[in-house]
């Protein structure tokens, strides 16, 4: 059994296609430092993740598939699947050994296993920018807390940043601990740096602590609440037709959802 130990990067794991080919040797497995490794195996290679490796390995795919292909490979790569590394490396190797395309075979198993991935990823994009709901903050910035199942906010950030473009926003992921802010100029990857148990600093149930919000933000919650309720025709409730168009896991972080906070400020 031949293990390649990379950094579980995109980058990463393009320069382990190029070292299997430069060295005539295809791993089983892809591991990294932190994985627990099989207990018989019969050699292993660390990957060092170069630019000029990855670039020439993108150029290659480039050439060889399209633009939907490609965010196939770099989109299912954010679902963050045990699995999906392997499924990549295989997915490139068969490309780059044939003349065709072979982004429409679905008879390979491979090929099927990455659009079905790359379909629950585009499902959570989609989810992100119709479940993402602002709150103000008292400088003026629109904050908002998200926990996606996969790793969709990268691609979905960019919606946000095409509809509130005259707006100051955050979006945090909070299960992987990172965001977006867009400053009415630019969009920068942030970081919190203070920790409060592994949390976001001043959530309260999910929500931003009323000292933090802008003096009108908790009547506008009021009134987004009340309109939701108003329209909501209880002769139609399903509520399992309700659970699937907007899952539960969701539901802490939707105004609409939240039991109205008095402000205490």
């Amino acid at each position: 059994m031949k293990i390649f130990v990379y950094d579980r990067t995109f980058d990463g794991l393009l320069s382990a296609v190029f070292d299997a080919y430069s060295l005539k040797s295809f791993p089983d497995a892809l591991l990294s430092e932190n994985d627990s490794f099989p207990l018989f195996y019969d050699d292993s290679h660390v990957v060092v993740t170069e630019q000029e490796k990855f670039v020439r390995v993108w150029n290659c795919l480039e050439k060889k598939l399209s633009d939907s292909a490609l965010r196939c490979l770099t989109q299912s790569w954010l679902s963050e699947l045990p699995e999906v590394g392997m499924l990549i490396f295989r997915y490139i190797c068969k490309t780059i050994n044939t003349s065709h395309s072979i982004e429409t075979n679905f008879s390979d198993s491979d090929v099927l296993a990455l659009a079905r991935i790359w379909k629950k990823v585009n499902w959570e994009r989609i989810r992100l920018m119709q479940f993402v709901r602002f709150q103000k903050t008292a400088d003026g910035t629109f904050f908002a807390v998200v926990e996606p199942e996969f790793n969709a906010l990268p691609i979905a950030v960019q919606h946000f940043k095409d509809r509130f473009a005259d707006q100051k926003w955050l979006i945090y992921d909070l299960r992987r601990d990172y965001g977006f802010y867009y400053n009415l100029r630019e969009l920068t990857e942030f970081t919190f740096e203070e920790k409060d148990n592994s949390q976001t600093p001043h959530l309260v149930h999910a929500m931003l602590d009323g000292k933090l919000l802008d003096e009108n933000e908790l009547l506008f919650q009021r009134l987004w609440q009340t309109y939701f309720k108003a329209t909501c025709i209880q002769e139609r409730l399903n509520p399992k037709k309700h659970r699937q168009d907007m899952p539960v896991r969701y539901w802490k972080y939707l105004t609409e959802k939240q039991t109205f906070r008095i402000s205490t400020k």
